[in-house]
Formats: structure tokens, C-alpha cells, sequence
């Protein structure tokens, strides 16, 4: 049970705390709402009954204070990043056993320190998903066998080249451009080599690990929920994503177009 009152130490170790459980929440792609859900849910639960937050898609404005609680007040930016359900999911589940009272506030905080640095999958992991994924999605798009090999070997490199030279050295939007042009190389390549009957279905495929559908589809959530800016924000940050991607192919298209008299799709 949370006490009545709450010291000026307390009370702020609390809303550290809440920030904490929204930084990680926003910092790996949940909506805006479920933010501020948790952050008040943190406050109320552990006895700050005055705090209150702003969230937007890059940042986190929290305020408490009134007559009986002391002032406080913190600003924080979150770079917009990747999307890391696992994690996200971690502290929705961490949220709801706190609610039924499994946990202080510093076994809390250790908590969600733990979740913090929670490790993502392995990178030969990763790169054998983008290779299924790719082939898959070739399939659904009405790909036939040839053209799922010739999708899968663009995948598993094309989250190589993600993981080990566009996420370490490069920029979001040439990252994206170069991920573009690599698939549609490589697929290229190996339908002039025999590998693969139609060229579209193997690009398409091959560059759906690419595509930020995550973001996307929260940004409209957001807007739905009234979170115009936030939802609008991430909506045009995965709409740059789309585009850098067109750039990134219609480059390699147009490097392409010279051999065997163009590109037959």
C-alpha cells in the first residue's frame, strides 16, 4: 500500500521512476497513450497524485506539485529509434505486477533498469528472420519458388548491410537509399543469372524488412487518439523511410536500365 503522504525525496524518486518506465516505452516504439498510461499509473500507485505528463513522440514533459506535494518537474528527449516490442512488452508486464502490489519502488526502478538493457536478438538471428521474411512476403506477393531463393539471399544481405554498415556509419535517410539500391542489385543480378523468374515480386520481397510498418501503423493510432503531433511526426518519419527506399531503387533501376536492353519486370 502506498503511504498518504510522500517526503520530497520519495516523491521524486518516484517520478524518476515513472520517467524511467515511459523513456523505455517510448524509446522502443509504443503509442503515445500507453506512455502516459503508465507513467500516471507509476505516480498514482506509489502516491504522487499530482503528477502529470506530456508526451510526444521524441520527448517526455513531466510536472508534480500542488498544496500538500512538493514541486517537481523534468524534460526529456527521446531520439526517434527502432522498435523493440520485446521490451515494450516487458514493461506492460512489469506495470500490471506492480499494480497488484509485487513491488517497491526500488525493486521497481531495478526492474526496469533490467529491461533497459535488455539484449535484442542475435544479429545471425536478425539476418535469417530478413531472409525468411523476404522470401515470404516474394510468395505472398506471387513470387514462385526461384523467386523466393533469389528474395531470401537479399534479405540475409540486406540485414547484414543494415546491421554492420547502415545502422553503425550511416545516416537514417542514406542508410535507406543504400538498403534500396543493395536489394535491387541483388536481385537484378541474380535473375540475369537465371535465379528467379520476376524481377518485381523478388524487390518487393526483398525490401519489406525495410519498411517501418511498426511506426506507421502507431503514427495513425496516435492520430486516432487525438495525438496529432506525435502521430504526425512518426507517420512522416516512416513516409521518409518509403521514399529514401524509391530513391534507393529507382537509382539502381535507372545504373541497371543499359543491360540486355532494360529490365524486363
Amino acid at each position: 500500500m502506498a503511504k498518504e503522504e510522500l517526503d520530497e525525496k520519495e516523491e521524486k524518486e518516484v517520478m524518476e521512476t515513472a520517467i524511467m518506465a515511459g523513456h523505455i516505452l517510448l524509446e522502443n516504439g509504443a503509442e503515445i497513450f500507453r506512455v502516459e498510461e503508465t507513467i500516471d499509473r507509476v505516480c498514482r500507485h506509489y502516491g504522487v497524485k499530482s503528477g502529470n505528463a506530456f508526451v510526444l513522440s521524441n520527448g517526455i514533459f513531466t510536472t508534480a506539485g500542488n498544496e500538500r506535494e512538493g514541486y517537481f518537474a523534468k524534460v526529456q528527449h527521446i531520439p526517434v529509434g527502432g522498435t523493440h516490442l520485446n521490451r515494450v512488452a516487458a514493461v506492460n508486464q512489469l506495470s500490471r505486477e506492480m499494480e497488484e502490489g509485487l513491488y517497491t519502488i526500488k525493486e521497481l526502478r531495478a526492474a526496469l533498469e533490467s529491461i533497459k538493457t535488455m539484449p535484442g536478438k542475435r544479429p545471425i538471428t536478425q539476418i535469417f528472420a530478413s531472409g525468411v521474411g523476404s522470401a515470404a512476403f516474394c510468395c505472398l506477393f506471387g513470387g514462385d519458388v526461384w523467386d523466393m531463393g533469389a528474395a531470401f539471399l537479399a534479405g540475409l544481405l540486406l540485414y547484414a548491410y543494415v546491421l554492420f554498415v547502415s545502422a553503425p556509419h550511416l545516416s537514417k535517410i542514406v542508410g535507406n537509399i543504400g538498403g534500396g539500391a543493395l536489394v535491387t542489385f541483388v536481385c537484378a543480378f541474380c535473375y540475369f543469372g537465371g535465379l528467379g523468374n520476376h524481377l518485381n515480386f523478388m524487390i518487393i520481397g526483398s525490401i519489406t524488412p525495410l519498411i517501418p510498418g511498426v511506426a506507421f501503423t502507431n503514427g495513425i493510432r496516435d492520430i486516432a487518439d487525438g495525438d496529432y503531433i506525435s502521430g504526425s511526426v512518426r507517420m512522416l518519419d516512416a513516409i521518409l523511410v518509403f521514399f529514401c527506399i524509391a530513391i534507393g531503387v529507382g537509382m539502381a533501376f535507372s545504373l541497371l536500365s543499359g543491360i540486355g536492353g532494360g529490365i524486363p519486370l
